[in-house]
């Protein structure tokens, strides 16, 4: 935009009231004398709301809105910071318009980025602004914040980022949205005749806007003259070298990066416009900074989801108050925080350290077995590897990985089936300290995508079928396919290698040296069944005290053999020392693990032990009767069985123990941030009987579990206890536990609430001989009027009933005043949903003996993607809320 295209200014306003969220009584103007003249601010500043509460300001945070946004967007954080709250520290918040935005002045002219730079450190100064401060930045705000950042380094305490980005990366095309904006012949007729640009930019909101806060954006906006800052901002940006803003740009990019100041970003993974790519441009540059990313929400973060909560978290901890403080106690000038150990005061006692890779080294010339692959693709029987094979397998892929470029704390995505391949990947990148990204398919592949991207993998390697959806959905990173590729398949599919071109230039080359036990060792992914799936940070010495605890508790190590039907325990086999088998099944669908198929697996290691999800084991069950003479003779000779990831039925672990009943039979209670915490075998859980709950046995080795009791409303409380019979949010400790979350600060911060522990979203109790009984997902804690309801018991119950299959318990209504509401799978399946028969109704009601608000009847529950096999409450609850409303009542 020109500057004859502004012929004149207008003055500055104060927003209308009734604007929703937001607090007209803060609103003001501010003359301010700044580099091209005195112009009027629009700005909202709580400092005298916060002097009449009494409250003693602890420092100050400036927020500074994008294009085409004001500061509306910034209500929720100042209607939480402007509160009578003396447990918690004041914070002034100073919430801008930037001049010719919002209900600023109008200036008549185009203002370039370093001028607005400029601009707000000439209103900072009016209002005699003093340290420490917080700057808080969206969109090209956050550019400006930054730039105000650098220049005041003695005033700055930390720096909050949302949706932004100071640099463009490297073979990195301008966001189509912008370009389009650009165009010539879209730019002023897009920016400023129409509000084409706001329009757009208020649908990239997730969940839609409601007509009110649409218009309260637009109000400052409603005529071309008001909104001519609006196609100045866009063409303010410097997309090529010779624009007159690229040097600012440049040089608020490389000034970021001295920035030593704690940093927060809040990130929103589905916009257009600043997508992931610009999150690790900035995580880069700002390495000390924590992370969220929430996912589902988009440009318009502060809209699409709570962003005050976390923000006033952060801002807590920094001023030295936060229980779980992950950022230095800067405002007290106390030594820099560092983030708790989960482990810590658990430490097993006189063990040196064994590396994850050990037997690789021990068992290098060894031409025994390793392990067998059933179904790998492209052979005509099993595949068989020696330890000597492996070994050299790794050391090859080591050496040639690091030849190409692959890194000590690089991310590599692991899109590979177990198996061979997998496994040799694996312990090459854990051997030069690359950090291994395990999700598996099972997630679907939007969660599949959300995964990759999320973690930022900096190489993916894969087989055809993650490659081609690395290509289609744009997964960043190097991609080295496991197969071999032609050289027109190479080009299509993107691919740099191939594992055959990797393991070549490998010879000769030396591997680089090992990893400290400190360092990352892998990403791992939950299974998604209460959310998106969270990638979960395990470092070498926490990765080798989970092996040291399957190994310590169930005595398997270098002689064992195991069939390892659940994929984890597949990871962990040459680990342990032990000969490991992947049966003929599809690793993401559970249930099509056949008895057959877990006996043919069986006999070609010989197994002594067998891992399988509560799905595959009751498939194995059903496809029992199928087995030949050999395989149940087989299936009888082995001596351990482990099933795990969901409660398992005492009537399923009994058949179990009919088919294998030379083994003892174990059922682990864990997750992925613990992957092992108690244990209970078949013996035990008939010796505790009927309880409120699943008795999961005692805590493994050096575990230790407490109770965070929950009060009336479903809370957990802020202390742990040890007392029988308690019910509440099962919080753990061990040296195997996660180290953290993986760009989920808010939910990391969560979860390490308790210095030194886990808490595991769980809910369950302690009973008077120290077992833990599970009763629960705290999400699914029903808040009704007479009190806490956990579903698992209930659920139990109703299982008892004659012609209920299988139940799921959900709470409706609002919190405090939930109904129950029963749903039922029925041993004659129901084509339809329905409500139950009178007969059931009043059998299922009978036998919870408490009040059931309905009882509906579907052909199958909804579970989780990956175990098939955990009822998922939360999608019943949101369904039987839509069916009681009068919704349609079809399948959940």
């Amino acid at each position: 935009m020109v500057a004859s295209e502004f012929d004149g200014g207008l003055p500055a306003e104060l927003p209308p009231a009734g604007l929703p969220g937001y607090s007209a009584r803060l609103s003001r103007l501010v003359d301010v004398d700044g580099p091209d003249g005195r112009h009027t601010w629009h700005i909202q500043d709580n400092l005298d709301e916060l002097t009449k509460m009494g409250r003693t300001v602890t420092g100050t945070v400036l927020c500074v809105h994008g294009n085409p946004t004001w500061s509306y967007l910034w209500r929720t954080v100042m209607n939480a910071m402007t509160q009578d709250d003396a447990g918690s520290p004041a914070w002034r918040v100073i919430a801008v318009d930037q001049l010719d935005m919002g209900y600023s002045e109008r200036t008549g002219r185009a203002r370039t980025l370093p001028e607005r730079v400029a601009d707000l450190s000439a209103l900072t100064a009016a209002l005699d602004v003093e340290g420490p401060v917080v700057t808080l930045g969206h969109d090209w705000g956050g550019v400006v914040s930054l730039g105000w950042a650098i220049d005041h380094p003695a005033l700055l305490a930390g720096v909050i980022l949302t949706n932004t980005a100071v640099h463009q990366p490297a073979g990195r095309s301008v966001p189509s949205p912008l370009r389009l904006a650009l165009t010539p012949a879209v730019h002023t007729a897009g920016t400023v005749t129409t509000t084409a640009f706001l329009d757009t930019t208020l649908s990239l909101a997730h969940p839609r806007l409601s007509g009110e806060v649409r218009r309260a954006y637009r109000a400052p906006y409603r005529t071309a003259g008001r909104r001519r800052g609006i196609g100045a901002f866009v063409a303010d940006i410097p997309v090529e070298t010779s624009h007159p803003s690229f040097p600012e740009l440049t040089r608020i990019a490389d000034g970021t990066a001295s920035l030593t100041v704690p940093a927060l970003m809040l990130w929103g993974p589905r916009d257009p416009i600043f997508s992931d790519g610009y999150l690790r441009d900035l995580a880069e540059r700002l390495p000390q900074a924590a992370i969220h990313r929430f996912e589902g929400a988009g440009h318009l973060l502060a809209e699409d989801v709570d962003i005050a909560g976390p923000i006033r978290n952060w801002l807590t901890d920094l001023a030295g108050d936060g229980a779980a403080a992950e950022t230095p106690n800067v405002l007290a000038q106390a030594e820099p925080a560092t983030r708790p150990d989960p482990g810590a005061g658990v430490e097993p006692v006189g063990r040196a350290r064994v590396p994850i890779w050990r037997y690789l080294d021990e068992l290098a010339g060894d031409d025994d077995t390793a392990l067998v692959e059933m179904a790998p693709t492209g052979f005509t029987g099993p595949r068989v590897v020696s330890w000597r094979r492996l070994a050299e397998q790794v050391t090859a892929l080591a050496a040639g990985l690091a030849a190409h470029g692959v890194r000590a704390g690089d991310r590599v995505s692991l899109l590979v089936k177990p198996g061979a391949d997998l496994t040799a990947v694996m312990y090459a990148c854990l051997r030069i300290g690359a950090v291994v990204v395990v999700a598996d398919a099972g997630l679907g592949i939007a969660g599949l995508s959300r995964a990759v991207k999320g973690s930022g993998p900096d190489h993916i390697v894969a087989i055809r079928s993650g490659l081609t959806a690395a290509r289609a959905l744009n997964w960043p990173g190097q991609r080295i396919a496991v197969d071999p590729l032609n050289a027109p398949e190479r080009r299509l599919l993107g691919v740099d290698l191939t594992l055959a071109d990797v393991i070549r230039d490998g010879a000769g080359h030396a591997v680089p040296p090992a990893p400290p036990a400190s360092a990352d060792a892998a990403i791992l992914f939950t299974s998604g069944s209460t959310g998106p799936a969270k990638g979960v940070v395990y470092t070498h010495a926490r990765l080798e005290a989970m092996r040291d605890a399957l190994a310590d508790r169930y005595g398997i190590g270098h002689g064992s053999s195991l069939v390892a039907g659940f994929a984890p325990f597949a990871l962990l086999g040459p680990a342990l020392g032990a000969t490991s088998v992947s049966p003929d099944m599809d690793v993401t669908k559970p249930k099509t693990l056949s008895a057959a198929a877990l006996a043919d697996a069986a006999a070609a290691v010989d197994a002594t032990a067998v891992f399988a999800s509560p799905a595959a084991l009751a498939n194995v069950l059903d496809t029992a009767p199928e087995l030949t003479a050999d395989g149940l003779e087989t299936l009888r000779a082995v001596r351990l069985f482990l099933s795990a990831g969901a409660p398992l039925s005492q009537p399923l672990l009994t058949a179990a123990a009919g088919l294998m009943p030379a083994a003892s039979i174990h059922t682990p209670y864990g997750m992925t941030e613990a992957l092992l915490v108690t244990d209970v075998d078949l013996p035990q859980i008939e010796d505790a009987g009927v309880g409120n709950g699943v008795c999961v046995g005692v805590p493994i080795g050096p575990a230790d579990v407490r109770i965070s009791p929950l009060d009336g409303a479903g809370v957990p409380a802020a202390r742990l206890t040890a007392e029988p019979n308690v019910t509440g949010e099962i919080v753990v400790a061990a040296p195997h536990i996660k180290d953290r979350y993986d760009r989920l600060w808010a939910t990391q911060r969560r979860s390490a609430r308790f210095p030194g522990r886990h808490a595991t979203g769980d809910v369950g109790h302690l009973d008077g001989r120290g077992r833990l009984w599970v009763e629960g997902r705290l999400g699914h804690v029903i808040t009704s009027p007479d009190g806490v309801i956990t579903p698992v018991r209930p659920e139990q119950l109703i299982e008892t009933v004659d012609g209920v299959r299988r139940a799921g318990v959900a709470g409706v209504g609002p919190a405090g005043t939930q109904q129950v509401v029963a749903v039922v799978e029925t041993t004659t399946p129901t084509r339809r949903p329905r409500m139950a028969p009178p007969e059931l109704a009043a059998a299922v009601r009978h036998a919870v003996a408490i009040p059931v608000a309905a009882i509906i009847t579907v052909p199958e529950l909804p579970t989780d993607v990956r175990h098939n096999s955990k009822v998922d409450r939360a999608r019943l609850s949101a369904w039987a809320s839509g069916v009681l409303a009068g919704g349609r009542m079809g399948r959940p």
